[in-house]
């Protein structure tokens, strides 16, 4: 099983939220998840990412691979993978 840290699509049409999470790879976008790891709100000019570092360390050590966009998120936030 190949776990990717990806984003999920929540909130509404036109107004984007996302959910920083953990998920098989073989899942769909907004399918199943194994955990969140925080969130990404694109509609904010400032601090729109919240990501709990502790847990995004954690699944980085265990082999999880995080998606180009969550990679650039994660490097804002100063996780180092």
């Amino acid at each position: 099983m190949a776990v990717v840290i990806r984003l999920t699509r929540r909130g509404a049409k036109k107004k984007p939220f996302y959910r920083i999470v953990a998920a098989d790879s073989r899942m769909p976008r907004d399918g199943r998840f194994l955990e969140i790891l925080g969130t990404y709100d694109p509609m904010l000019k400032e601090n729109g990412c919240k990501v709990d570092t502790e847990k995004a360390v954690e699944w980085i050590k265990k082999g999880a691979r995080p998606s180009k966009t969550v990679g650039s998120l994660l490097k804002k936030a100063g996780v180092s993978a």
